[in-house]
């Protein structure tokens, strides 16, 4: 599980200050097989995070349109099963935190996933 620490109540109650961020955050979204999920989710207890979601997910890339057998019947796998991982990082991180993620979920084969980087407004963030 993500340390996502405490959020901002209406009233203001709960909120912690965190150290002051020195960098512009980025948006990474990791679409990883869900056996390793775990694996992925492990290296990323040792980054610096500043948050995340983690979520199931279907999807497909090059392999759409698979067929599959179950109980002697023929199926279209369309979709497949993804988990979908979603951290926020300092720009200065990011390249280490995506490192960490493609290392524990490349497996070589098809379907392995994807991994986005998208930037944020510093301003839309309140940690």
């Amino acid at each position: 599980m993500l340390n996502v620490g405490e959020g901002k109540t209406e009233s203001g109650a709960g909120y912690q200050e965190g150290p002051a961020r020195s960098g512009r955050p980025v948006k990474i979204i990791a679409l990883v097989k869900p056996f390793r999920a775990q694996a992925v989710l492990s290296a990323l207890q040792s980054m610096e995070i500043l948050g995340g979601t983690v979520r199931e997910a279907m999807g497909y890339g090059r392999q759409k349109n698979r067929l599959g057998q179950y109980l002697g019947s023929e199926y279209n796998t369309s979709f497949l099963p993804k988990v979908q991982l979603t951290v926020f990082v300092e720009e200065e991180h990011a390249p280490a935190v995506i490192k960490a993620i493609v290392g524990q979920a490349r497996t070589g084969r098809i379907g392995d996933g994807k991994v986005l980087v998208l930037p944020c407004l510093g301003e839309s963030l309140s940690w």
